[in-house]
């Protein structure tokens, strides 16, 4: 199945937060995107100011997720052809998928009595209806196209060699993390609009599973550390014992049995 994607053109982008309304009104959301500053359980995706650019925010829907492959009970999981989608029923709340989060997106709901994690979906509901998401719906520029990915990065490259002056000359989720379902066009560098730049170009999950790979040599080495060290604590233990015995012997007086005993040896 074709993995399916966005192509965010910020070019394109006139900041008219058609896209936060569209989204907020398609999961149930109410509120003034004008308030709006920043990621929230009620807000999954925010258009920020940068440099006379507005640049989307919202999760990048990983191509191997990291938030997927920290989550002890399955509550995150990726679709076939795309979404990382979130079951709350599922959810502990241990909110490891905020802190493996490359990109800072998941969202706790602090304010609710059973709180869980927010994050944008994909519309991934609205695409059993054969709907594309809200977000690219309702961008009146289409600074926000969606589709199968190889062919929106293949769009992505021919605008950047059509015009190159107009475009900083990477597509921005082709390769970090091991690639992402959002891909964004800039004409500055990403660095310049607050975008992650160091990240690794591998997935995460395999750091992951490469550190979890030597937990049993850990444990091995580990045990028997602990094991020395409790002989050796036991053994101290035993001759302290062992000494304090013989002092109390030798202090010990003697008995009158032991006295009249001495007395008839002698006599």
């Amino acid at each position: 199945m074709k993995q399916r994607s966005m192509l965010i053109d910020i070019t394109r982008c006139v900041g008219c937060g058609a896209c936060m309304e569209a989204c907020m009104q398609a999961h149930g959301h109410t509120g003034s995107i004008d308030e709006v500053k920043d990621l929230s359980p009620t807000a999954l995706t925010v258009l920020v100011e940068r440099e006379d650019l507005y640049v989307r925010k919202m999760c990048m829907h990983c191509l191997h997720p990291t938030c997927v492959s920290v989550c002890p009970v399955g509550a995150l999981h990726k679709l076939d052809d795309g979404p990382v989608v979130y079951e709350a029923a599922r959810c502990l709340g241990c909110r490891y998928c905020m802190q493996a989060c490359p990109f800072n997106v998941p969202r706790y709901e602090w304010d609710k009595a059973v709180p869980g994690v927010a994050k944008c979906d994909f519309c991934a509901e609205r695409w059993k209806h054969g709907d594309i998401p809200a977000c690219a719906a309702a961008c009146p520029e289409a600074a926000t196209v969606y589709g199968a990915r190889e062919e929106l990065l293949a769009e992505a490259h021919r605008r950047i060699d059509a015009n190159p002056d107009a475009y900083y000359p990477h597509v921005y989720g082709e390769h970090e993390v091991g690639g992402t379902s959002m891909l964004f066009l800039s004409p500055v560098s990403f660095e310049q609009l607050g975008f992650k730049h160091s990240l690794p170009l591998e997935p995460l999950p395999m750091r992951t599973w490469a550190a979890l790979s030597h937990v049993p040599d850990v444990i091995s080495i580990g045990g028997a550390l602990l094991l020395g060290i409790w002989w050796i604590t036991k053994r101290r233990q035993d001759v302290a014992e062992a000494e304090a015995a013989e002092r109390l012997a030798a202090a010990a007086p003697v008995s009158p049995k032991e006295v009249v005993h001495d007395t008839h040896e002698t006599t």
